[in-house]
Parts: C-alpha cells; sequence; structure tokens
C-alpha cells in the first residue's frame, strides 16, 4: 500500500482552486502546511471557488488572516499529489461541482429591480431588465447613462421618450431590456416609459440601429367610496379627516352647504355628516390624482340637508342638486367668503374702534389676507374704489334690486371696474386689512333691500334652478348610481 494512504495531514478541498477562482493548482510536498484554521472544522462545500474567509459574510475586511492575502504563487497547499487516477477523478468531480454551482446560483433579486438612484448596468455579459422609479423628467438622460448607456444614446433616447411623457412634474416608471458586454457600453432592446396614470411610450430597437415607438395609454379604473362621521369638540375640519374624508375635499364638502348652514354657528358636537367620492386608480392600485366630490350629507339638530354633484348638459361646471334635482344656489350667498369665522354679527354694539354705540351693519368674517371674496349673487359692479372707513370696497347691485357692499380689501379681482357684469361666486376682491375701521384682516359683508341695511344671515333664499327633461333623467342616473356605491353594491 501507498504510503500516501497514511497521509496524517487532512485534505482541504478549498486548496485546489485559487482565492479569486484561479484553475486547480499543483500540489507543493515539499512545503510546510499552514496552521489549522477553526474553520475546517465544519466544512461548507458551497465555499468552492472562494477563500475560507470569502465565505462568511459577517468576517470584515481587517480581520481575514494574513495568510489569506498571499499571493496564489506563494500559497502552501496541504495536500500531497494522489495516484493518477485517483487525483484525475477527484480534479473532475471538484471541478464539475464548482462550474454546476456557479451556472445555476439563482440570480440577485437586487440585480432584476432597480430603485432610483439607479443602479449601473451588469458587468458581466448577458442581457436583463432593469425597472426604476425617477422623481421627474429630468432625471431620464442621467438615470440612462447610469446603466451603462454610451452619452450619446442616453441623450438620444430621452429627447424621444420625453415628449410622450409631457413636460409636468412627477414621477417616472422605466423598464429597461439591456444587452451587456464587458468594456462597452449597455445596448437598450426596449424601454418602457410611463407616468402613475400608465400613460408613456414604450421604444423598441429596429435593425437600422434606430428605435420604434408606440404610445401607450393611461389605464385607470374609478371607484366610488363614501366616508361618515360625527362632528367632535373641534372643528369640521377634524371631524372629517378622522372620518377618513381626504382633507382636500373639506372645503368642497363645506362650500356645497354655503346657502344653507353657517359651519361657525349652524353645527356643533353630535351633528352627523357624510361624503361619498371618486377616486382613479392605475393598475398597480396606487391612487391618482385628486378625488372628486360626488355626494355630500349633513344633519344637524335644525336641518337635514343632501346634494348630488352633477353636471347639466348645457352646462361647463358641476352643481349640487337635491334628490329632486333641485339646485342649491339660491338668490344671495349668505357667506361669501371661503372657510371664514365670524367674529361678529349684524345689531348693536359698542365699536372697537370708534368707541361707540352704533349698528353694526353686516356681518364679519375673519380670514387671512388674500382669501378670494366672492359675489354674492348675479349683478353689476357699481364702484370699486377706497373709502376711508372701509378701505378697499366693492358694492354691487343684484337683478332683483338688493345692494351687497364688501370691505376692508387688500386689492380687488381682475377686472372689477364700474359697470362690470359678474356672475354669483366671481371672486370680486380678496381679504385684507384697508381703512381705519378695522382691527384685523377680514371681511365686512353688507346687504342692503329697498335701501335699509339687513342680517346677511337672516335671508332666506329660494332654488333659482332645477333640472327637467333629459337633464333630469342623466341626473337621476347618476345619483341611483352613487346611492349603489354608498350602499356597497355593485354599481
Amino acid at each position: 500500500m501507498s504510503d500516501h494512504g497514511n497521509d496524517s495531514e487532512s485534505f482541504d478541498p478549498r486548496s485546489w482552486l485559487g482565492e479569486r477562482g484561479g484553475t486547480i493548482g499543483t500540489a507543493q510536498p515539499d512545503r510546510a502546511p499552514p496552521a489549522a484554521d477553526t474553520d475546517e472544522q465544519n466544512f461548507d462545500p458551497s465555499s468552492w471557488g472562494r477563500s475560507p474567509r470569502q465565505a462568511s459574510t459577517d468576517s470584515k475586511p481587517d480581520a481575514v488572516p494574513a495568510r489569506e492575502n498571499v499571493p496564489l504563487e506563494t500559497r502552501r497547499f496541504p495536500v500531497r499529489l494522489l495516484g493518477g487516477a485517483a487525483a484525475a477523478v477527484l480534479a473532475v468531480s471538484l471541478s464539475s461541482a464548482y462550474l454546476t454551482r456557479s451556472l445555476s446560483a439563482p440570480a440577485d433579486p437586487a440585480a432584476t429591480t432597480a430603485t432610483a438612484p439607479a443602479a449601473p448596468a451588469p458587468s458581466g455579459p448577458g442581457e436583463g431588465r432593469r425597472t426604476v422609479t425617477i422623481s421627474g423628467p429630468e432625471q431620464l438622460e442621467a438615470t440612462l447613462r447610469d446603466f451603462g448607456l454610451a452619452p450619446e444614446q442616453a441623450q438620444a433616447l430621452a429627447a424621444q421618450t420625453l415628449p410622450a411623457l409631457g413636460g409636468e412634474a412627477g414621477e417616472i416608471r422605466l423598464i429597461l431590456d439591456l444587452r451587456t458586454v464587458p468594456g462597452a457600453p449597455a445596448e437598450v432592446m426596449a424601454l418602457e416609459a410611463t407616468r402613475t396614470t400608465g400613460a408613456g411610450i414604450r421604444l423598441t430597437a429596429a435593425p437600422d440601429g434606430g428605435f420604434s415607438a408606440a404610445a401607450l395609454a393611461a389605464r385607470l379604473t374609478s371607484k366610488v367610496m363614501s366616508a361618515s362621521g360625527e362632528m367632535d369638540d373641534d372643528s369640521f375640519y377634524t371631524s372629517a379627516v378622522t372620518a377618513g374624508i381626504n382633507d382636500s375635499l373639506i372645503s368642497d364638502f363645506a362650500n356645497a352647504f354655503g346657502f344653507d348652514v353657517n359651519f361657525q354657528t349652524e353645527v356643533g358636537p353630535g351633528d352627523t355628516f357624510e361624503a361619498a367620492f371618486e377616486q382613479d386608480t392605475n393598475p398597480s392600485g396606487e391612487a391618482v390624482g385628486a378625488p372628486r366630490l360626488l355626494f355630500v350629507s349633513l344633519r344637524t339638530k335644525d336641518k337635514s340637508l343632501r346634494y348630488y354633484r352633477f353636471t347639466p348638459p348645457e352646462e361647463s361646471e358641476a352643481s349640487w342638486f337635491d334628490s329632486n334635482g333641485r339646485g342649491n344656489k339660491r338668490s344671495l350667498m349668505r357667506t361669501p367668503v371661503d372657510g371664514a369665522r365670524i367674529t361678529s354679527n349684524f345689531g348693536m354694539r359698542f365699536h372697537p374702534v370708534l368707541h361707540y354705540n352704533r349698528l353694526h351693519g353686516g356681518t364679519d368674517f375673519a380670514a387671512p389676507v388674500g382669501t378670494p371674496i366672492y359675489a354674492a349673487a348675479d349683478g353689476s359692479v357699481v364702484s370699486a374704489s377706497p373709502s376711508s372707513c372701509a378701505g378697499n370696497m366693492v358694492i354691487l347691485r343684484h337683478d332683483n334690486g338688493w345692494e351687497t357692499r364688501y370691505f376692508h380689501s387688500s386689492r380687488y379681482g381682475d377686472g372689477i371696474t364700474a359697470g362690470v357684469r359678474v356672475k354669483q361666486g366671481q371672486t370680486v376682491s380678496y381679504v385684507g386689512n384697508t381703512g381705519t375701521c378695522t382691527t384685523g384682516p377680514h371681511l365686512h359683508y353688507e346687504v342692503s333691500v329697498a335701501g335699509e341695511k339687513v342680517d346677511p344671515m337672516s335671508i332666506q333664499t329660494s332654488s333659482t334652478y332645477t333640472l327637467s327633461g333629459a337633464a333630469q333623467q342623466a341626473f337621476m342616473r347618476q345619483r341611483d348610481k352613487v346611492d349603489l356605491a354608498r350602499a356597497g353594491q355593485p354599481q
């Protein structure tokens, strides 16, 4: 029997391959074996082709023993030559195991899906798909360069892609099919760029070296949802947000009741409300764009109101209608400013600036400087000019002969001059703090009937518009659809 069978040195298969993936080494029996490693007591075959320390992901570079840094040509191998046939068999087995493991190893998931900032293209030859989301159009060309494209191709692809995406800001999703070869720029086989709506463009490499383009249409679905709640002790805003109503809808909700309810004085804890709204979503189920309010309901101790949003065929803008198709618009707005808080009501009071009792001939609404002030009804501008006490003041005369006045404005609305015709809800000026009879930014709003000042909050007005014929039938169909959605039934 050969004395090789009594070799006291244990065989370490890892020594057959170099630290950097070298070929099978030649044993050097005249050199002393290295010191024993604790790793060798629990050998992991999956470490073949790597140095023992590379097999441990927890090891840090400065913790690797000095022998791991010894060049391959000076490495000591602890294996003596085996018999010719045995050595050949072992060599083939080890090489086969290493190659099989290298070829069948699963791809790193991070290599197939990239996130901004974009990862570079693979360093080895092959083809693959990369997906990345960038924050805006301005990042497109740089992202393509980051994936390994030649600068001139990145510029050309960006120039062909951007017009289909529009110039507005917002996220863009890129899907790139790449072919990579070491030492050469990455080649694009296909590029797909889309907005969150799914709209965009797909470019495919053509035989002539250019790219054919195909437009991608938006792929949105709409869903109707509803939310309801109860007024808390704080405000309608906090109550609505707690109930699940998007804060972008709260102003629209309050405005729907602008002719009927004053939220500062007529709504309190325990009152209930409901909103139904429509939201667009993309193929990934993500919300796209702002939700659209479709239905509002409010129940207080004195009133129960519900309105549906509808655009009549002959109109360009939507309005609110009750369940019978009667519009919520009245002959006069009692609150011609959004989100305002009443700080002083109509009636006798001690004037805070003039310091004597006098009739406070209107209602004061506190609001930030620059808040739009609306025409309370259709009419004509009598004057838009400054006054000593009232500051910048607008006076409107309405079709029924009534007059409304708007004091302390910071500036006038565009085109608001004497003689101009205005429509209800049109901006006539903006909240300010001008004039000597003011102590802070607010709107002083007056209504005059037959020359007499009346309390704007006490005026009872009727609807000015009721649907009929085909418009009413279209409204009823939309109303029923919304009600089915609110009940959780198929639409």
